[in-house]
């Protein structure tokens, strides 16, 4: 009895061995399997057929012969992607070669928290340890020489031109790319690295693109992770001026898109800013957006603010009362439970026997020269100083000018306002930021992406749910000096850069474009993309033969040439004037052939903002320094043009 127990444990105990060997061993061929699955498709879609592979355990060989060093280190690399480079094991050969062209040396850094890791092909004249100890370097502390994974080969070729220079700008780069990927040509570097936040990936693309050689191809791809959002607004307003969305936030991309197709629906134009972010207080946050633009769009009008799960909703003076409760209705039934919603219908205005006393305001402005006004009331002599000390902190003691004066009369709360609309111009590059009894208004323009999210932000958090706030502020692409983009005073210098000493022609007595004009204008479309929408007067002028009328008009037909010819490249000429000046503004003599030659010409002028008089209203204070619309009638002076460019008038 007692044998046959022990043989039982004994029996039990075995199979149990076998049961996890056999479970081991499959998991083992699990592991090996999808391994070796996922290199060969790596291989296949990187165009490496010739590479086989073989798995051991956890152990990878890499097998095949390879056409060139360049490509056995590619095919390493490829699978460095899929497993750990410790598990690699390169079987590899290189086929004989009996060309004497050297091979494409390529070298990729890898940096992370671990460490610093370098694989490639350099030239044997390349000092390899001078290099490793440079890039050890450039990563700082944070890498010791000894720490760097050395997977470095080298061919016994002269150095391509380019390396050298390619090599310096990777290693500069390196410095500021604590997480990236670096991979180095002749002739081109290409990057791929984490940003802390999204303005700081803006920065550093700006500073990576400005340090870059003459010559050298540049290829980004920086990443960075939401922004925390808070509070999450979102703000629509639906007027007689159409529809607009000056704050949006959304926590996932879908989100986004149903606010925005919302919006759209109802007469949104444009591509608004609505930022990704983090913070969102529900996940219905898109459902609620959704519902507060479909109850504007129901009403006809007003506009819906929401500030996390608060809602405010306004309607246009003067809706009829069950038009406004049937909206009301519908929006409270389709919003998640956790929003609370405040609504708001104006009364109609009564007729007055008398004029009403102006009601009091605060008005803060900023001009384009960065010069602030401070003007209209505020509560006593302590909120006056404590508005204008806040202010020269914003921004410098010597661009403030106190205007404002006490009045006791203003609301308990005014100078909160006040400081919060001081605060507010401050994102702006000029503007203007008014308070009233009944709202706050920020208005301009700025070269912040997210200015208009931030404001709302600022104002939902500072002024709170009892008073209302408008936001009008336009993105201007060349005041954002993250993107790195030449202002419109430096395109006026490129443009004459780039004519130089050519002309830009016609066929004779015509206003079409002569063929040898193209190559000028594709020059020039690929500048003014940059520029970005900058008011540019387009002159054309002719010599004094020919009547002056056909002149005038021959000038100005050839000066609408260009703009056409440019808006077919794709630039942006809506702010773009065609002029045509004739014979009236000669800058030589037309008593020679080399006088008319001079005389016949097209000239590009940045046309100036014309400073505001005292008398301006602060809409127009606010006005930036280029604007198209308000200036195509100016005249420029010759010392003023940008290039002069002849054109061949028969």
């Amino acid at each position: 009895m007692r044998l046959s127990s022990i043989a039982l444990t004994a029996g039990i105990f075995a199979a149990a061995g076998g049961l996890s060997y056999v479970s081991a061993h499959f998991s083992v061929g699990q592991i090996e399997s999808h391994t070796r699955t996922t290199l060969q498709q790596t291989f296949r879609t990187d165009g490496l057929d010739w590479a086989d592979i073989d798995t051991d355990g956890l152990q990878v060989h890499l097998f095949g012969t390879a056409p060139d060093e360049a490509t056995r280190f590619a095919a390493l690399a490829s699978a460095g992607r899929v497993v750990d480079t410790a598990r690699l094991i390169d079987q590899m050969l290189i086929a004989e070669s009996t060309a004497d062209d050297a091979p494409d040396f390529s070298l990729e850094i890898l940096r992370n928290e671990a460490g610093l890791s370098v694989i490639g092909l350099i030239p044997t004249e390349t000092d390899r340890e001078a290099l490793i100890g440079l890039l050890s370097g450039a990563a700082g502390d944070a890498v010791a020489e000894d720490a760097v994974t050395d997977l470095l080969e080298t061919a016994d070729f002269p150095a391509p031109p380019g390396w050298d220079t390619a090599l310096r700008y990777a290693r500069e780069a390196l410095r500021e790319l604590p997480r990236s990927q670096i991979s180095v040509t002749p002739d081109r570097v290409a990057i791929k690295a984490i940003a802390e936040s999204d303005e700081a990936r803006r920065e550093l693309e700006a500073e990576l693109t400005r340090a870059a050689p003459a010559g050298l191809q540049l290829a980004l791809d920086i990443t960075a992770p939401r922004p925390v959002i808070s509070p999450f607004v979102l703000r629509f307003v639906l007027d007689e001026e159409g529809a607009r969305l000056p704050a949006c936030s959304a926590d996932t991309i879908q989100a986004r898109d149903r606010i925005l197709r919302a919006a759209e629906a109802v007469g949104l134009q444009g591509e608004p800013d609505c930022p990704l972010g983090l913070g969102v207080p529900t996940a219905e946050w898109g459902d609620a957006a959704v519902a507060g633009i479909q109850a504007v769009a129901a009403l006809g009008g007003g506009s819906v603010s929401i500030s996390n799960a608060d809602i405010r909703l306004v309607a246009p003076q003067g809706t009829p009362r069950d038009k406004f409760d049937r909206a009301v209705g519908v929006l409270e039934s389709g919003l998640p439970k956790i929003f609370v919603l405040q609504t708001d219908l104006p009364e109609p205005p009564e007729a007055e026997t008398e004029a009403p006393a102006p009601a009091p305001d605060f008005v803060a402005t900023r001009s384009p020269e960065g010069v602030v006004q401070l003007r209209g009331r505020l509560a006593d002599m302590r909120a006056r100083q404590t508005v204008e000390s806040f202010a020269k902190a914003q921004f410098g003691s010597t661009s403030v000018h106190m205007a404002a004066r006490e009045d006791e009369t203003v609301p308990e709360d005014w100078s909160v306002r006040a400081l919060a609309a001081v605060e507010a111009l401050a994102m702006l590059s000029n503007g203007a930021a008014r308070v009233t009894a009944d709202t706050v208004t920020v208005s301009g323009r700025t070269g912040r992406p997210e200015a208009s999210t931030d404001i709302a932000a600022l104002l939902a958090d500072k002024l709170g749910d009892g008073t209302a706030f408008e936001i009008e502020v336009e993105y201007v692409e060349q005041l954002d000096p993250a993107r790195g983009l030449p202002t419109p005073e430096e395109c006026q210098g490129l443009i004459v850069e780039i004519i130089g000493d050519r002309k830009i022609t016609f066929e004779p007595g015509s206003a079409r474009l002569d063929a040898s004009a193209e190559d000028i204008l594709d020059e020039l479309a690929e500048l003014l993309k940059q520029c970005g929408d900058i008011p540019l007067e387009i002159a054309g002028h002719t010599d004094s033969q020919g009547r002056e009328e056909m002149n005038q008009e021959l000038s100005r037909d050839r000066a609408q040439s260009v703009r056409d010819g440019l808006r077919e490249r794709l630039v942006p000429v809506r702010a773009y004037t065609a002029v045509g000046y004739g014979e009236t503004r000669p800058i030589a003599d037309n008593d020679t052939e080399e006088g008319r030659e001079a005389n016949r010409r097209i000239e590009f002028t940045l046309i100036e903002a014309e400073a505001p008089s005292d008398e301006a209203t602060d809409a127009e204070q606010s006005e930036g320094v280029l604007d198209a619309e308000a200036s195509a009638d100016q005249n420029p002076t010759e010392d003023e043009s940008a290039a002069a460019e002849g054109a061949e008038d028969e």
